[in-house]
């Protein structure tokens, strides 16, 4: 039997057979609660926060491993930083704006592999860690500045096409940036994790694969406020 286990390991990590965490409990609750433009009905959400509860509580037993891929560990931590943000607003909803709540990205919320995590742990020392700028348009603060959250969990099946899916729509919704071929009015997203992008005319290259108005190299580039008001 030991020797069982340790071929099926080895076999793994030799080939990188994968975990293939599944999401579907998130999904359902996103298809019940979350219209397709991204507006969140935090009132009827909580009235199935035990739901929400028990799939964070899922999250919380099923850690990523070194098995998983790449894919699988991103929308993880993707799904993860999400449904924590809706546990977050729901506990002290109705309010408007995630910033009335005193240091909301600090606060515990999770316990993985016994470490207890908060929202600035995942982004900041998880997400942006791997490497792709994408997760920005992914992860959701609650805002209406912020990407839409998506009506269904990502999934490492189909996670590059619904990153590129989202940051082409973030790109080219006009309440979150305005570009025109000389003048480009950004989210400050852009601003705050520049680290994470290109630099110089590589930063607007990037931006010309998501934008229907392209971008001339030498443009302008400008930041927007940004509204913190609720997403709902």
């Amino acid at each position: 039997m030991k020797f069982s286990i340790v071929f099926f390991i080895y076999i793994n990590v030799l080939f990188g057979f994968s975990q293939n965490i599944n999401h579907q409990q998130w999904t359902s609750l996103l298809k019940k609660h979350v219209s397709p433009n991204g507006a969140v009905d935090y009132k009827a959400f909580q009235k199935d926060h035990k739901a929400l509860n028990d799939y964070i509580n899922f999250l919380s037993l099923n850690a990523p491993s070194k098995l998983w891929s790449k894919t699988e560990i991103l929308a993880y931590w993707i799904n993860a930083y999400n449904a924590l943000t809706v546990q977050l607003i729901i506990e002290v909803y109705p309010l408007k704006s995630i910033k009335n709540i005193w240091r909301p990205w600090s606060k515990k919320l999770i316990v993985v592999e016994g470490k207890k995590l908060s929202l600035d742990t995942i982004e900041h020392e998880i997400l942006r860690k791997m490497n792709e700028p994408r997760i920005h348009f992914a992860i959701v603060c609650a805002s209406k500045s912020c990407p839409k959250l998506q009506n269904s969990a990502f999934e490492a099946s189909n996670l590059d096409l619904v990153l590129e899916n989202a940051t082409k729509e973030f790109m080219n919704d006009q309440e979150k940036n305005s570009i025109s071929k000389k003048v480009v009015n950004l989210s400050k997203i852009f601003k705050w994790f520049a680290a994470d992008f290109p630099k110089n005319k590589a930063f607007i290259k990037f931006l010309n694969r998501y934008s229907t108005t392209k971008i001339d190299l030498d443009a302008k580039i400008n930041f927007l406020n940004y509204d913190w008001s609720l997403n709902e």
